[in-house]
């Protein structure tokens, strides 16, 4: 159901290389480039992850309650990219760890330009 998403930035190049490292694990790659918006996923077909420069050219803001939750397949997974995240030069929003007993695992972190990303696994 859901196409893309997409989290604008303030420097394209260094949010590219951030979202294209920490999500390759997954098979994702940088899918459609152009000069304001890069769209990362596994294919065209498949939810996808977009990045820009706002189109108005005004300043990013991330919005308060706005969070783009990508689930990797498993608790382990969710670790794993919590940890890359961090030394790709994000922060830490909350560690991993179980929210819901028995059904939501998550982690959360605040990209570069200050994007809430989470990542999850049910069961």
């Amino acid at each position: 159901m859901i196409g893309y998403v997409t989290l604008g930035v303030s420097d394209m190049a260094k949010a590219k290389a951030f979202y294209s490292e920490l999500l390759s694990g997954l098979g994702a790659k940088v899918l459609l480039d152009m000069e304001r918006i890069t769209f990362i996923g596994k294919n065209m077909g498949s939810p996808m992850l977009a990045i820009c420069i706002p189109f108005d050219k005004q300043p990013n803001h991330p919005g308060n309650g706005n969070m783009v939750a990508l689930n990797p397949g498993s608790k382990e997974a969710v670790d794993s990219l919590y940890h890359k995240a961090l030394e790709l030069g994000a922060t830490c929003d909350g560690e991993p760890g179980q929210r819901i007993p028995n059904q939501f695992y998550g982690a959360y972190i605040r990209d570069q330009d200050g994007n809430k990303v989470a990542f999850f696994h049910f069961g």
